[in-house]
């Protein structure tokens, strides 16, 4: 192979991002993995891309207060494998993340991540509507075209 050739292939593969690496885009979007439906992770960095502060706040404040819920529903006696079970969780799954003798925090915070899901998809749904809301308001400028 001639040096020549050589270069034009390196600098092709150089152009050329891999499929499903989870690469950006042209328009600085992230790819899904697979040319499938993108992941919660991917949505939820999008969000974070597109809405910036506003995202990142909802998400952190709903977080919190998932957390403290959490804590004071432990803290309270309530027995959380019990309810976790009810709700569909399988029961290797809830005593996986909730060993015998841990701390209340602890708990609290393994019943939080359980929840991780959830707290994805409310902030997926809410904040392109509480977004639209504050320019409604004229508190956020509309997006530049």
């Amino acid at each position: 192979m001639t040096r020549q050739t050589r270069a034009s292939s390196a600098a092709s593969a150089a152009q050329k991002p891999e499929k499903g690496t989870g690469e950006t885009d042209n328009k600085g979007g992230i790819e899904p993995e697979g040319g499938g439906r993108p992941s919660k992770a991917q949505q939820l960095k999008k969000v974070f891309q597109e809405y910036g502060a506003v995202g990142v706040s909802f998400h952190v404040c709903l977080s919190l207060m998932s957390l403290g819920m959490f804590y004071l529903l432990v803290s309270s006696g309530i027995d959380m494998v019990a309810v976790l079970c009810k709700l569909g969780f399988s029961e290797a799954v809830v005593q996986s993340r909730m060993a015998a003798g841990t701390s209340t925090f602890v708990l609290a915070y393994a019943v939080h991540k359980l929840f991780a899901p959830v707290r994805i998809s409310i902030t997926l749904v809410s904040v392109p509507l509480v977004v639209r809301y504050l320019r409604r308001t004229g508190l956020f400028k509309p997006p530049a075209p």
